[in-house]
């Protein structure tokens, strides 16, 4: 038996080979954008504010950096939210299809017991999710940062962008796979897993996005007289004092870890959650 573990690993890797590839080329494909946005495009639009003139016809700074921000948080949002993919895949194809088909109920007869089945279905695409995620935040991370100068505002608390500059990405990755996992093991179904599990895992972060600004206490701001913040501050609440003033409540760009890392923790938990109810699940149906 101790060589049980190597092999079924190996297995696991060979059956999901394909997703595996996928996997590595949609990495590799957003790296891609982001090195050309953060090396190419951002470097071209700085030259462009260098050289322009004002009666150049072909300088318009402001235009083409919204472009390049646009792009940047159509970038943000695939990497943000591709746990959904995640969970569809976990629900559909690695758990599901295999109890629907009884290829599991199969390996369990061969030596393998249930748990480590399900610890070497649930090990292997987290190693890679992890590892892909974590390359993916450092990327964005250092195509984002450097060159936030180029867009009209500050973006950081935008939904995909909040995501993909912290673990928070790799964290609901995580998630969606222990509850992909649960919800194959439960119904026993690809499709139907599939969907439970990609309304559970969207279900999961639209709640966690509503509560976000509640995650880490905010500041307030109050004046006699209308203002505005800062770009750069996530404005959550405005309104009037009991004086007639105005007042706002907001968070500082300061804001971003303790808020990021208390979602991180949450999803976690959740990931954590799931995953002991699946290998509770899959111990009491084979016991």
């Amino acid at each position: 038996m101790s060589g049980a573990a190597p092999a079924l690993h190996r297995t696991v890797l060979r059956l999901h080979r394909t997703a595996l590839a996928c996997w590595a080329l949609f990495v590799t494909a957003v790296l891609g954008g982001l090195g050309w946005l953060g090396g190419i495009s951002a470097p071209h639009i700085r030259h462009l504010e260098a050289t322009c003139t004002p009666v150049d016809n072909l300088c318009n700074i402001p235009y083409v950096g919204w472009v390049y921000g646009e792009r940047l948080d159509n970038v943000a949002s695939v990497i943000g939210y591709g746990f959904l993919a995640v969970a569809a895949y976990a629900g559909g194809a690695l758990i599901g299809r295999e109890m629907e088909t009884g290829t599991a109920q199969l390996a369990w007869t061969q030596g393998v017991t249930p748990t480590r089945w399900l610890a070497a279905k649930l090990a292997v695409p987290a190693l890679a999710l992890t590892a892909g995620d974590g390359v993916l935040v450092a990327a964005f991370r250092w195509a984002w940062s450097p060159h936030r100068d180029l867009r009209p505002g500050d973006d950081w608390s935008f939904g995909g962008i909040f995501l993909a500059r912290g673990p928070a990405t790799p964290a609901y990755a995580l998630c969606a796979l222990a509850v992909g996992a649960l919800t194959a093991l439960l119904l026993r179904r690809a499709l139907p897993a599939l969907a439970v599990s990609l309304g559970a895992t969207g279900l999961l972060h639209l709640v966690l996005a509503r509560v976000r600004p509640y995650l880490w206490p905010r500041l307030t701001r109050t004046e006699p007289h209308a203002f505005e913040l800062d770009d750069s501050a996530w404005q959550v609440a405005q309104g009037r004092t009991a004086d007639g003033g105005y007042r706002a409540a907001y968070h500082p760009p300061s804001h971003f870890w303790p808020l990021h890392l208390s979602e991180t923790g949450i999803v976690l938990a959740a990931a954590a959650l799931a995953t002991a109810a699946a290998f509770a699940l899959v111990r009491r149906r084979t016991a």
